[in-house]
Formats: C-alpha cells, sequence, structure tokens
C-alpha cells in the first residue's frame, strides 16, 4: 500500500480510440438518446393532459418512462461529452455517483417491467377483477415497493463499492463506471463483495424475470382461448413486441452480470452494455406505449389542439 499513489480520477476508455469512430459513435448516440428521451416525455405528458390515459396501466408505463429519462441521462450524456471532447477522466465523486446511480434505476427498471406483466395479465386474465384490485392506492404501493426493493437490494453492496480504496491503475475498460472494473481496480481483495454483488443481481433479474415470464405464459393460455382470430391476433401483435423488449433487456443483462468469475470488462461486453444501456431504453416508450391505440389517439388529439392553438394565435 505504501507504494502506490492514491487515485483521485479514472480514465475512462469508452468504445474506441479512433476519432473518425468516435465522431460517428458521437452522432448515432446523440440520435439514440434524443429519440429516448422525447418519446418518453411524450408519454408523460400525454398521461398528465388526457383523461383517458388514467389507468393503471399508463400509470406505471408514466412511471417506467420517467426511470428510462433518468437512466439514460445518467449514462449517455457523460459519454457524449467523452467523444466529443476526447476529454476522457472522470472524477472520483463522479464516477461513485453514476454507478450508485445505474444499478439504483437500473434495479428498478427491471422490477417496474415485472409490475408491468403483472398489470398486463392482471387486465387480460382477470378482467372483471382488473378495476377492483389494481386500484390507485395499490398501483402506488406497487411503484414504491419498486423503488424501496431497488435501493434495498442494489444500493448496498453498490455503496460497499464507493469505500474500497483505489490506488492505481484507474483505466476503466468501459464507457461508464461499472462494478466489475472497480472491482479490478481496487488494492484489497473483493472477493466477498463480487459475491454480494453477484447475489443482489441475481436476486433482481432472475426474480424479476420469473415474475414477467410467469404473466407472460398466463396471458397467452388466455389469449389462445379467444375465440375471434381478429382478437387474438391484435393481442398476439402486442405481446409479441413487449417480449422482444424483455428478451433484448435480460439476456445481455444476465449475460452481463450473472457470469461467474468475471475478470474485468472485455471489448464484446461493452457492445452486449450497449444493449440494455441504449437499445432497449429507445425501443422501450415506441413499444410499450407509442404503438399503443389509445396513446396514438391521445397523441393525435393533442398534435390537434396544438395545432389549432397555434393557427388562432
Amino acid at each position: 500500500m505504501k507504494n502506490h499513489t492514491t487515485v483521485v480520477e479514472f480514465i475512462i476508455l469508452g468504445l474506441s480510440n479512433n476519432h473518425h469512430v468516435n465522431i460517428i459513435l458521437s452522432v448515432v448516440l446523440l440520435d439514440v438518446f434524443l429519440l429516448t428521451v422525447m418519446g418518453n416525455i411524450i408519454i408523460v405528458t400525454l398521461y398528465r393532459v388526457d383523461h383517458r390515459l388514467q389507468t393503471p396501466m399508463y400509470f406505471f408505463l408514466r412511471n417506467f418512462a420517467v426511470l428510462e429519462i433518468c437512466f439514460t441521462s445518467v449514462i449517455t450524456p457523460r459519454f457524449l461529452y467523452s467523444l466529443l471532447t476526447e476529454r476522457k477522466s472522470i472524477s472520483l465523486p463522479g464516477c461513485f455517483l453514476q454507478l450508485l446511480l445505474v444499478f439504483f434505476l437500473g434495479a428498478s427498471m427491471f422490477c417496474h417491467e415485472a409490475v408491468m406483466s403483472f398489470d398486463r395479465y392482471m387486465a387480460i386474465c382477470h378482467p372483471l377483477r382488473y378495476g377492483s384490485i389494481m386500484n390507485g392506492r395499490v398501483c402506488f404501493q406497487l411503484v414504491l415497493s419498486c423503488c424501496v426493493m431497488s435501493f434495498l437490494i442494489m444500493v448496498p453492496p453498490t455503496f460497499m463499492v464507493v469505500l474500497l480504496p483505489f490506488c492505481g491503475p484507474n483505466v476503466i475498460n468501459h464507457f461508464y463506471c461499472d462494478t466489475a472494473v472497480l472491482l479490478q481496480l481496487s488494492c484489497v481483495d473483493t472477493g466477498h463483495l463480487e459475491v454480494m454483488i453477484f447475489f443482489s443481481a441475481t436476486v433482481i433479474l432472475l426474480g424479476t424475470l420469473t415474475i414477467t415470464i410467469v404473466s407472460y405464459v398466463c396471458i397467452i393460455s388466455t389469449i389462445m382461448r379467444i375465440p375471434s382470430t381478429t382478437g387474438r391476433k391484435k393481442v398476439f401483435s402486442t405481446c409479441s413486441a413487449h417480449l422482444l423488449v424483455v428478451v433484448i433487456l435480460y439476456s445481455s443483462s444476465i449475460f452481463r452480470y450473472l457470469r461467474p468469475g468475471q475478470q474485468g470488462v472485455q471489448d464484446f461486453d461493452k457492445v452486449v452494455s450497449l444493449l440494455y444501456c441504449v437499445v432497449a431504453p429507445l425501443f422501450n416508450p415506441y413499444i410499450y406505449a407509442l404503438r399503443n391505440e389509445q396513446m396514438k389517439e391521445a397523441l393525435k388529439d393533442a398534435c390537434g389542439r396544438i395545432s389549432k392553438c397555434l393557427r388562432f394565435s
């Protein structure tokens, strides 16, 4: 320990050292980020202004949209800044804050995925009891439990990473501050902490995935009993789109965080991380909400009111 120098900042390598590649990446990432934020802002705004969307389904979608805006804002702008300015250093407090927010918000999103799946299960499989069970109080409690559970499961082990001593080297082979790299850079034994983080990630990922799978199995079995072919196709179309996002989100996250014996982050791991950090957040608002007929009608009405106001102003 005496022969080491205390680290005061980290160097984030990003995805590439090629300047031209970084320029292309920055343009693509900026477009994706703006589309992601815009799609989620539309969902939040429509929920507030259209009384037809004041239902449990859109309540959960609104909260999920807020989480996505926060999650992408924690990762993408900092990554864009490093790509455009080629300034790759980040302070220890900045890195640790990003780490805590990424894991808390990410865990909350997975919990919300499970809650939304359960909500769809109740709506499709128990339509007569849906209104009485999924009332405003229950919906609020479910959202609050998602945040509390995410905090209790993910924040304590992640905060313990923040308390580790770092003596160099200080190079993070990733595009954001991640636990796998920080554990490797610490100058003390982190075996017990790796086990804690692995256990926490397992509870969040596999626990919410189990709820999601069971919900959709029940939904699909109910759909198969619908006599109308048109009705079956309509519900299947919606469910298949939802399941596509679930597959992308969970497969990439499980591959990244539930592999035993991880040694830092390899180049392929960074590409996989893009799936749950960039690709899935882009798909979510457009697949979960903006493909929905009620949301389309609300958006059309809102655009009509805006154009009418502009004509008379």
